[in-house]
């Protein structure tokens, strides 16, 4: 893993093709209608250049097969007469194509000669060679005002221009005045950072002047996998994004694609755009929260402040409670991080539901001095009290510290039964926002367990070294090879692709020996983002994916919270409950239900 953002000079095949190098063949058709299914074609006309210099001409009338109607007559010159004797369109068209074969096409109001093209290939079974297209029609309302024309038909941008020929309705010559209209509209994109052929894609989105004047900030950024800074006046770092493409994705912030108003603003006070290539994508999305930790940019919304993740603990005294926490520590029972304090929130009210938990924040002794008055949930049966236990310990409180105990560590299935009933209960009584806000409250508890459980074996293990096969999926790099990783603590500490044919054990050393060295956390936290740990995790659940050596245990509860994941037992329960209590409200109760279960 390369350690600092360096400068790249990118290849002339990753900055694309300039458009003074890309061979155009501008064509124009004259048919009998407007329905390319139904409608025959009676002249084909192209024009080939290249950098401004005309290469060739095509032109051919054809015979399209049917009468030429009389107002296409009057309106192109071309009567019956004229195509009787013309070649049919099975004659023409290879031709043309041969003509325009390698070169990219362009029209004034594409849709319509290129349908008829492909329509013509599809009636005579010859594949599409699948063109690149352009089309002088959009870039000409991107680029010509009203109080320069009062439309964008071929002949008033033709007139507009000094086109050197005047469309006449004729394909050949209307193919001439487009060649003349289109070095004309490229005149006018050059400025605005449209330069490549790559650029005419977006090139008639409606992008702010000040937005795509900035398209050159990509230029010089690579065509691989890895992360990118868009860098302010001072230098300052104001986003943080990666890609399996960095020059790609970039390109993309200057076009109509990027909706996003604040990614917007960014783009309008962006300098420069610093890339970080990376090895595979796994290390470019690590990177991307490394990065956006340290760096806080204020356009990145997530992942930027984990030290506010909170957790809930379970406190080690004499009578534990739950607690919502900034950290671990060890010897402590604890579930998350969550992303809020909130969520973290409703997941010790779900246990609190469930288990006779003390909910006083006051630290008890296991033997009081002086007794204490019983609260609320003590006279509801919801509590045993030791804040009142003066003679002896209160030894019915042990029980159900263990049991909140083995539900944040193991089985958490007591609590989803729990309040599965009460969820039940509800529903069956129609209460269905408190049985909503119970849900959540589920949801976050089960998440919570689940994510500690995945975390916990994975910060305790001090070195992981996978592989899985590049080249295969999402995987990168080219089919033979292997995509090696090396986790510590839950922390990427090396990762590369080994050649395609040879063998991995020498890379697999080699990363062991250079892999970032880290220091053992406090599980269930890893030594790392959270978020960070949870890519390595997913990693690891991957297709194809195998161990290559593992330094200690690496394994997950059997019965874990992973199992109620989904709160699929929790919705079976609901649905029962209200299958025997109101049969003849079926379809109406399950649709409640089903609404309850989303929240």
């Amino acid at each position: 893993m390369s350690t600092t953002a360096s400068a790249y000079q990118a290849t002339f095949e990753e900055l694309g093709t300039p458009l003074r190098d890309v061979t155009f063949v501008v064509v124009d058709l004259e048919t009998t209608g407007t329905n390319a299914k139904e409608g025959g074609i009676t002249e084909i006309g192209a024009v080939k250049v290249r950098g401004g210099e005309v290469l060739g001409e095509f032109q051919s009338l054809v015979n399209p097969g049917q009468p030429v109607p009389a107002f296409i007559a009057r309106l192109t010159g071309i009567t019956n007469a004229m195509v009787a004797t013309a070649p049919d369109i099975a004659l023409v068209l290879p031709s043309f194509l041969e003509f325009a074969r390698d070169t990219v096409l362009v029209a004034h109001n594409a849709p319509f000669d290129v349908g008829f093209l492909k329509a013509m290939c599809a009636r005579l079974d010859y594949p599409w060679p699948g063109f690149d297209v352009v089309d002088t029609v959009p870039l000409a309302r991107r680029l010509v005002t009203r109080d320069e024309a009062p439309n964008h038909k071929l002949s008033t941008l033709a007139k507009l221009f000094r086109a050197s020929v005047s469309p006449e309705h004729r394909a050949l010559a209307d193919a001439r005045a487009t060649v003349d209209v289109l070095h004309a509209l490229f005149d006018r994109l050059a400025p605005l950072g449209v330069t490549h052929l790559e650029d005419l894609a977006t090139a008639a989105d409606p992008v702010p002047p000040e937005v795509r004047r900035k398209r050159h900030l990509a230029d010089d950024l690579p065509d691989a996998p890895g992360v990118y800074l868009f860098r302010g006046p001072g230098d300052e770092v104001l986003y943080v994004g990666t890609s399996v493409n960095i020059r790609k994705r970039v390109r993309s912030y200057f076009t109509a694609a990027e909706k996003r108003k604040r990614i917007a603003e960014m783009v309008r006070i962006a300098e420069r755009v610093t890339p970080v290539a990376c090895a595979t994508p796994l290390e470019a999305q690590v990177r991307e929260l490394r990065l956006i930790t340290e760096h806080a940019p204020r356009y990145n919304r997530r992942s930027k402040f984990p030290e506010r993740h909170s957790w809930v603990r379970l406190t080690d005294e004499a009578y534990p409670r739950l607690s919502v926490v900034g950290g671990v520590v060890a010897g402590a029972a604890h579930i998350g991080p969550f992303a809020s304090r909130r969520t973290a929130q409703d997941a010790v009210h779900a246990l609190h539901d469930a288990l006779n938990l003390r909910q006083c924040t006051a630290r008890i002794p296991l033997v009081s001095k002086n007794p204490g008055s019983p609260c609320a949930l003590a006279g509801m049966g919801r509590c045993s009290a030791p804040c009142v236990a003066t003679n002896a310990p209160d030894t019915s409180y042990a029980p159900v510290a263990d049991a909140a105990r083995r539900a944040l560590t193991g089985d958490p299935a007591p609590v989803v039964r729990a309040l599965s009933d009460r969820i039940a209960t509800l529903a069956h009584q129609e209460r269905y926002e408190e049985a909503g806000e119970v849900t959540r409250r589920l949801r976050a508890f089960v998440s919570g367990a689940h994510r500690a459980q995945r975390l916990t074996p994975l910060a305790a293990c001090a070195e992981l070294v996978a592989a899985r096969p590049s080249g295969i999926g999402d995987a990168p790099g080219r089919p033979g090879g292997w995509e090696l990783v090396v986790i510590k603590h839950g922390r990427l500490a090396a990762t590369d692709v080994s050649a395609p044919g040879a063998s991995p054990l020498p890379l697999v050393a080699a990363l062991r020996t250079t892999a970032e060295h880290v220091e053992p956390p406090v599980a269930p936290a890893p030594a790392a983002h959270p978020e960070e740990t949870d890519l390595l995790i997913a990693w690891l659940d991957s297709p194809g994916v195998r161990l290559v050596h593992l330094s200690d245990t690496w394994a997950c509860p059997v019965r874990a919270a992973g199992a109620h994941a989904d709160l699929t037992w929790a919705s079976e329960r609901v649905r029962n409950e209200m299958d025997e209590a109101t049969p003849a409200r079926e379809p109406e109760n399950a649709r409640h239900v089903d609404t309850m279960t989303a929240c």
